[in-house]
This record gives structure tokens, C-alpha cells and sequence, in this order.
């Protein structure tokens, strides 16, 4: 028969096997521990670098524009009639300015601008377009015009129309 060791002899290693493995780009401590900032700026400088920026035009902006305000006349109607008298005028190669009428148009319009943006990039194969905004006030003002509204236009030119509506009650709401 065979014998059996008493005592096996377990050999350690010096130095260890493995080499040290420096922590991923993808960590979540890392990121736990960064600032929000630094991971804004070092993923935005990452994926604009490397982003193609093909040339486009006027006529590539209106098409997309137009198109654009198709699709949301059908999906929201309010967001249709709040961004619908928005001018967009190609400036610069990389840069759009987006003409509006009110504050409110602007904050109805921040609320799609991703989908719109990210759709025309798409399309005309550019990602690093700029959009700027610019403020016109009253200058672009679109009023709806009501039979109420036609109607006073009427009775400036015929005064006496107002009476005919106060005899006959007209329904122009």
C-alpha cells in the first residue's frame, strides 16, 4: 500500500499572479465621485468630435421645417399652433436662427426642440449645428381671425352694422 503524506506543502506565490487592473472609463464609483460638469464636458467633446458635419442648405432647412410641422400638426395640435410662425434662417454653415414671436411659443418650442434638432441632424448628416434664438416680439405677431374680428373690420368701414347686430342679435362668437 501507499503511503499518505502527513503534511502537504502548499507553495505561495511571491507576487501575485494577476497585474493590478486600473479602474474602467465605465465605473460607477468613478462616476459616483465625479462631478456632474466633468462628465458633461468629457462625453460632449467625445461624441462631437468624431460626428460627421456635412454641408446643407436653406432649402434642406425649410423642407425639414415644413415637414416637421406636418407631423406635429397631427400629433399635437397646441404645440402646432404655438410654434407655427417660427422663421428659421440658415446663418452659417453650422448655425440656425430660430425666429419667434413670444416667450411661450419659445417654451412650447424647447419642449420638441430635441425631436426637431436631432431629426434634421439626422437627416442632412451634420451634428454639430448651433441653434440660435432671437426674440421679435410683436413683429410677427398672427392673429386669428374670427368671424367677431371680421366682423368689426366691417363696421369701421359701415357703422351701421352695429345696429343690424343689436336688432338682430348675430351669433359671431
Amino acid at each position: 500500500m501507499e503511503e499518505i503524506p502527513a503534511e502537504v506543502v502548499v507553495k505561495k506565490a511571491e507576487k501575485p499572479l494577476l497585474k493590478q487592473s486600473s479602474p474602467s472609463k465605465f465605473s460607477i464609483k468613478n462616476i459616483l465621485e465625479s462631478k456632474p460638469e466633468e462628465i458633461l464636458e468629457s462625453t460632449s467633446e467625445n461624441l462631437t468630435k468624431n460626428l460627421p458635419a456635412n454641408h446643407f442648405t436653406e432649402t434642406d432647412l425649410q423642407k425639414y421645417w415644413h415637414s416637421f410641422l406636418e407631423n406635429i400638426r397631427k400629433d399635437d395640435i397646441v404645440t402646432y399652433n404655438a410654434i407655427s410662425g417660427f422663421k428659421l434662417i440658415k446663418l452659417e454653415e453650422n448655425t440656425i436662427e430660430i425666429r419667434f414671436p413670444s416667450h411661450t411659443a419659445k417654451s412650447e418650442f424647447d419642449k420638441i426642440s430635441h425631436d426637431f434638432l436631432n431629426g434634421f441632424s439626422h437627416v442632412v448628416n451634420n451634428h454639430s449645428i448651433e441653434i440660435k434664438f432671437e426674440n421679435l416680439g410683436g413683429q410677427m405677431k398672427k392673429q386669428a381671425t374670427t368671424k367677431r374680428t371680421i366682423f368689426d373690420s366691417f363696421c369701421e368701414i359701415n357703422p351701421l352694422l352695429r345696429e343690424l347686430d343689436k336688432t338682430f342679435k348675430f351669433d359671431l362668437d
